[in-house]
Formats: C-alpha cells, sequence, structure tokens
C-alpha cells in the first residue's frame, strides 16, 4: 500500500477526538510530510522499534507499539503455559509517552494472559535486563529512545538470558507482529485493572536494593584503600539515573559529589541539555560550570535510560577534557586488571569482549595481563550474549564493552550499565587518587606503556527515504571501490561483514587494515539516520597520532562524500 492510501485508511479508522488524527489533518496538504509518516513501517528489529513520536506506519504510537507487543504476547504464548506464567519485566524511562507506552504494554500483555511486571516509576534499562534473569522472566521490555533526541521514543525487548533479543528471535517475533491488524487485532486490559485481577505485578523498591548489591559486589578496593573525599560531579542529563547513582555513591562512602541541580530531575524535553547524549561534549556545558566552582577531578554522565556513560577528567592545566568512549574504556580496562592482578584474583582464563569497532589498544592491554580480549558485532546483545559461550569454554567475564560508551562490567546484568561504570570510575579516581594519582596521569601512562593511539568517530546524519537511499549507495560503493591505499600507506587487509565473518553474522560494516597499524571502520548505524566512521591510528606520539588520523579521515571523507 503506498503511502498516500496508508495515510487515507488511518484517517478512516481513527476517532475525531483522537489526538493523532488531529496531527494527521493538520498535514493534509503537506506531501513530504505524509511520505516520511507513512512510506514504510517501523521496523521491529534487534534494537526493537524506535522512531519519532506521532501519527504514522513510521512513528511510535499506540498503535505501532500495540501491534508490536500483541505479536510478541503471541509469540510468547506459542512457547506454552509457563512462559506465559513466568512473565515479562517492563520498564520506561522519562521521556514524553513512556509512562503511558508502559502501561499500554503491561494491559496488553495481561490481556493475553501473561504476567506483566512494572515499576513504581521510571528505572534505568540495566536494572531491567538485571530483572529479567532475577525474576526468571521470559522477556523484558523497555520503553525508552536511550540517548536519541526529544523527539524520540523507542522499545527495547530483552530474552530470557537478560540480553537484548538476538536476530533469530527478532525474526521470529517479526513474523508474529506483521500478522496482527494494527487497529482491530489488538488485546487490551486496563492497567489500574490488570493490577487490581494479580495479572500486573508492581515491584517494590527492594528489587532496586538487589541491582545496587549486584553493582556493589564488583568493588575491587575498598574504603581503606580509597579517598573517598575526592570531589566528583554527576549529571543523569535528566534522565532516570540519579537516584540509584546516588545511592551507589552513598553506599561506597563517597562523601565529596555534586549532582547537577538542574538535570537531576527527569525532563522529557532536556531543557537545559538539548541533545542528551552523553558522547557530545557539548552536554557536559553545565556539569563543566559546576565543576569548576567545585574542584571537580572527574564529571560523569549518563544518558536518560542510564546505560550509557562517559566522563570527563581535569587535566594537569585544570582543564576538563571530554574523554571518548574508548578512553574511558583504556581506563576501566587497566583498573580492572591492574585490580585483580594486584589483589591476587586475575583468573587463570580471563576474558574481556569488545565490539569490532572498539579500540584494539584494550586488546593489547589486555594481552599484556594475559587474559583473551573476544571481538563481536556492535551491540550488547552482541557482547554479553558471548558471556554463555566464554563460559563453556572455560573462561571468566571481567568486562566488556564498545566504543560508543558503552560498559558492562558485571555478567548477571546483560546489558550496558551506567551506574555499575561510574562506580568502578568513581572508585578508581578514588584508589589512584590515594596513590597520588589522577585518572589524566594513568591514561597517559597506559599511552606511554602501550603506545600513543588517537581515534575519532565522526558520522555523516542524512534524514528520511533519501538519506537512507543515499546511505545504501555510500555502502555499496565503497564496496566495489575499495582503495588499494590511503594517504600512500598501503591496505594489509578488508573484512567485509555483510556475508558474515568467521562466527560472527552478517552485518553490514566494512573494516580496512592499513599497514603503519592504523585501521578504518564504515557501518550505518542501526537505530539513528546517519552513516557511522571509526579511525583508529597508532604513533609515537600522541601529536603524530592524531596527525595521521586526520589525514586518513580526510581521504576517506573524500572519497565517501563523492557519492551522490
Amino acid at each position: 500500500m503506498v503511502y498516500q492510501e496508508q495515510y487515507i485508511e488511518w484517517m478512516k479508522q481513527l476517532k475525531a477526538d483522537d489526538p493523532l488524527k488531529e496531527e494527521l489533518i493538520r498535514i493534509w496538504e503537506d506531501e513530504k510530510e505524509k511520505k516520511e509518516r507513512f512510506y514504510k513501517e517501523l521496523s521491529f528489529g534487534t534494537a526493537g522499534l524506535r522512531g519519532k513520536v506521532g501519527a504514522g506506519t513510521n512513528r511510535m504510537n499506540v498503535y505501532t507499539v500495540g501491534r508490536a507487543t500483541q505479536g510478541i504476547a503471541q509469540y510468547i504464548g506459542a512457547h506454552g503455559e509457563e512462559a506465559r506464567k513466568r512473565g515479562v519485566v517492563i520498564a520506561h524511562d522519562p521521556r514524553h509517552f513512556s509512562r503511558e507506552f508502559s502501561e499500554l504494554v503491561a494491559g496488553i500483555l495481561a490481556a493475553n494472559d501473561i504476567v506483566a511486571y512494572t515499576f513504581t516509576s521510571l528505572r534505568p534499562t540495566p536494572e531491567l535486563a538485571y530483572m529479567v534473569t532475577r525474576l526468571e522472566a521470559i522477556a523484558g521490555i523497555n520503553i525508552t529512545a536511550s540517548h536519541n533526541p526529544k523527539e524520540y521514543n523507542g522499545y527495547k525487548v530483552y530474552w530470557e538470558d537478560g540480553c537484548q533479543v538476538p536476530s533469530k528471535i527478532a525474526d521470529e517475533m517479526t513474523g508474529y507482529i506483521n500478522k496482527v491488524d494494527l487497529f482491530h487485532g489488538v488485546k487490551h486490559c486496563d492497567y489500574a485493572q490488570g493490577i487490581r485481577e494479580g495479572k500486573i505485578i508492581v515491584l517494590g523498591e527492594e528489587y532496586d536494593e538487589e541491582y545496587l548489591k549486584k553493582i556493589e559486589s564488583l568493588a575491587i578496593h575498598e574504603k581503606e584503600e580509597l579517598d573517598l573525599t575526592i570531589p566528583l560531579v554527576y549529571t543523569p542529563l535528566n534522565g532516570c539515573g540519579s537516584v540509584l547513582f546516588r545511592r551507589m555513591l552513598d553506599d561506597r562512602g563517597f562523601v565529596n559529589y555534586k549532582i547537577v541541580p538542574e538535570q537531576e530531575m527527569p525532563d522529557p524535553d532536556f531543557t537545559t541539555v538539548g541533545y542528551p547524549n552523553p558522547e557530545d561534549a557539548k552536554a557536559f556545558a553545565l556539569s563543566e560550570k559546576y565543576a569548576k566552582q567545585f574542584g571537580a577531578e572527574v564529571i560523569m554522565a549518563t544518558d536518560p535510560d542510564a546505560d550509557r556513560f562517559a566522563i570527563e577528567i581535569r587535566n594537569h592545566d585544570g582543564q576538563y577534557i571530554p574523554l571518548n568512549g574508548n578512553q574511558t574504556g583504556y581506563l576501566l580496562v587497566n583498573y580492572i586488571l591492574e585490580g585483580h592482578k594486584s589483589a591476587g584474583t586475575l583468573p587463570v582464563k580471563g576474558a574481556m569482549v569488545k565490539s569490532i569497532v572498539t579500540s584494539t589498544l584494550s586488546t593489547v592491554m589486555a594481552q599484556d595481563y594475559g587474559v583473551e580480549m573476544f571481538e563481536t558485532l556492535t551491540g550488547f546483545k552482541n557482547i554479553c550474549g558471548k558471556i554463555s559461550m566464554l563460559h563453556k569454554m572455560g573462561y571468566t567475564y571481567l568486562f566488556g564493552y564498545e566504543e560508543s560508551v558503552g560498559y558492562a562490567a558485571c555478567e548477571e546484568i546483560r546489558d550496558k550499565d551506567g551506574i555499575s561504570a561510574g562506580m568502578l570510575i568513581a572508585e578508581a579516581a578514588a584508589y589512584y587518587r590515594k596513590h597520588n594519582k589522577t585518572l589524566w596521569d594513568v591514561l597517559m601512562e597506559i599511552y606511554e606503556r602501550y603506545g600513543y593511539y588517537a581515534e575519532d568517530e565522526p558520522n555523516i546524519v542524512l534524514e528520511g527515504i533519501a538519506g537512507a537511499e543515499r546511505i545504501g549507495r555510500m555502502m555499496a560503493w565503497f564496496r566495489e571501490n575499495t582503495p588499494s591505499k590511503v594517504c600512500g600507506i598501503k591496505v594489509t587487509k578488508v573484512i567485509d561483514y555483510q556475508k558474515g565473518y568467521e562466527d560472527l553474522e552478517p552485518h553490514n560494516a566494512i573494516r580496512v587494515f592499513l599497514e603503519n597499524e592504523s585501521w578504518f571502520a564504515i557501518r550505518p548505524s542501526g537505530t539513528e539516520p546517519k552513516i557511522k566512521f571509526y579511525f583508529y591510528s597508532k604513533a609515537d606520539n600522541a601529536k603524530a597520532a592524531k596527525e595521521i588520523n586526520h589525514r586518513i579521515q580526510e581521504e576517506i571523507f573524500k572519497l565517501i562524500k563523492s557519492v551522490d
């Protein structure tokens, strides 16, 4: 059905007082907007659903969310009565309609005789991931758009292992979802009625305590080994991290921290942030102001659903330097390895996991400590999905991460977790301060020991239909025209993951290695309208590494941008 027909169908089906119908009436003469909203269905994939909130098949609304939930309910039902009784854990972030969508999801599951577990209010994504296995649920659903702009919302789905659903299960769920009639095929149950009837169970704060205890069990050094007076600043960026992050810091004994007041409470418009992505240094603007007043050594931030985590650290000149996800990863990998070695708890067969687009410096570091670094495709469904296999191979899981500021330190929390990453960074900073060092000192020591690595992760944003088509042309062109040299440096290896590679599933990504130990990767984002680039270079000093990185990046961008 073409987009004009879809638009007319929605106009027929929606009731006169439905706000979504009023929204569609406003775009009656806007063909471009109609096409953007109806040219495709919001696709359900391994990241679930994600899109702008509004009316249309390509938008997040009660109909697209309801249809996905009904399809998943039928998929669970096909697994039998036991699966329905095990139930589904549901959480949500502070975004517009997140609470409403989460209650809608719970009601649909209840109407399908599936137990639904909800929380009293918003909760971090990693707590949801933990509760799936803690409650032995069959699945989990989180209403969140993570770090996307305020216009977006999303729908993440987890399976019984606590990981986001793998491709195979996502495809099976999609088959069920596609058979559901958008307007007439969804069963409903009132949220309050579902609670009264015992079909919807609201989880109390005792489960928050269990989650926090699990995080705090990751501690490597305890109070007497730490300088707990270290000044710290934290911002939840108006998301759902503030309550549990504060309790974690208090539990660990930190006495000199400040939470940015304007960004402490949930705000779906992210008024003081704009784009609530801690990967973006601009998100730290307000927290830097307080850090300077407070004399903080470290600024920490989590995104709206508290699964991503980023930091700024103070250098010797007193400036706050934003670290990218790789650099924060270096500090965490170093602290975990060094800490366990000094404590005598480093396992004989230790393992860490990183994504294919994450820096290889951490691989060198792990090998130096006799720990094996495994590579997976991007996403924590792949990183944490590796844990069970590692156990079967006799490995002890120590840490998993990827460059997009995601870190998984606890094998029982099968997703990235900004709160546990924050605990380890705060602990590391307090431990090194006790030994008269800062995190900046440690980062410089890492470079001096292993070589100077430079990394950059630019991207090209191309929204809408035309943007998606151009991204496709860019990837196709590069596959057909992969250079044999870049900046005069010989290409030694090319990995195209499109048809799979070794034990990895097919993935739309290309990785190019050069003979000077530099490499780069290109892939379209799975959740945002952009094509992403990852550039890595190594040299004897920081300046040279950055210069090489910059030259390679310029040449590749010149090639890729020539594709119309």
